[in-house]
């Protein structure tokens, strides 16, 4: 009886635990993905999917690294970090390359398990329509969207290799499917998206090597304020809903998979 006993507690401790929040499908290993030592860092996390990333890494135990150009002005994600010891905030404007390498230096000696480029702009829409193309916007949205997480990876590429899961993900978006375009429009946003792509498969092989995992989710059309030109006119998802989607995906990426565009149902992306 007591070797049966030993057995059954040998088999429940590598137990995979599966939660199904709202249609995320958020599968994990408990063992693995609450580990004291399971750190994740997101860009962009002062509201919208970004303080989604924030509140759900830390219902699960991870340590959170949440990051955003001004901390003081961040009330919402401030009471997030306020209700969650496992919660820190820095700041971190993704345009600015002395900024990212003082957090980098910063946080030396603290292993990354995920690093999640969130932070991005839209540039609005009618900076965007063709004849009337706002092109400081333009150079803007590039930067932002395409220069900041190549220039956050390149900074925290070591934090991430010293850690277990070594996950390296781009928030990136639909929009920069070139194929499937069907109508013009967003001229300079999708070809951020496009070129943020591009970046990311490129540092998919560039890092192979070292065990690390590259890789892009997209959350879809999601209510949020980066979305509130649509809001109305298109259906929208729950931000909660969609992050935990992304999570999911996330939580699916293996070396395999590095390198892979995935929606936040798990339909891959024919970038």
């Amino acid at each position: 009886m007591t070797d049966e006993i030993t057995r059954r507690l040998a088999l429940a401790s590598t137990t995979v635990v599966t939660t199904v929040l709202g249609m995320g499908f958020w599968t994990e290993d408990a063992a693995a993905q609450t580990s004291p030592a399971a750190t994740v860092l997101v860009t962009g996390a002062s509201r919208g999917i970004g303080i989604e990333f924030v509140k759900q890494y830390a219902a699960r135990g991870y340590n959170v690294i949440a990051t955003a150009r001004d901390p003081a002005k961040a009330t919402d994600l401030q009471a997030v970090a306020a209700a969650h010891k496992n919660v820190s905030v820095e700041r971190l404007d993704v345009m600015d390359h002395a900024g990212i390498d003082a957090l980098a230096a910063k946080l030396k000696g603290t292993p990354i398990d995920i690093l999640i480029n969130n932070a991005g702009i839209g540039g609005g829409g009618a900076n965007q329509v063709f004849g009337k193309i706002n092109f400081a916007v333009f150079d803007e949205v590039m930067k932002t969207n395409v220069e900041g997480p190549l220039k956050v990876t390149e900074a925290f590429v070591e934090h991430v290799a010293a850690s277990a899961q070594k996950k390296i993900m781009m928030v990136s978006s639909s929009q920069g499917s070139i194929a499937s375009v069907r109508s013009a429009s967003l001229y300079f946003y999708r070809a951020s998206k496009s070129a943020l792509n591009m970046v990311t498969v490129n540092l998919a092989k560039a890092v192979k090597d070292r065990g690390i995992i590259v890789g892009m989710v997209a959350p879809g059309a999601t209510d949020t304020d980066f979305m509130i030109e649509v809001r109305g006119r298109i259906p929208l998802g729950k931000p909660s809903e969609r992050t935990a989607g992304m999570i999911a995906q996330i939580d699916t990426f293996t070396m395999e998979k590095s390198g892979q565009f995935f929606e936040w149902n798990g339909e891959q992306v024919p970038w």
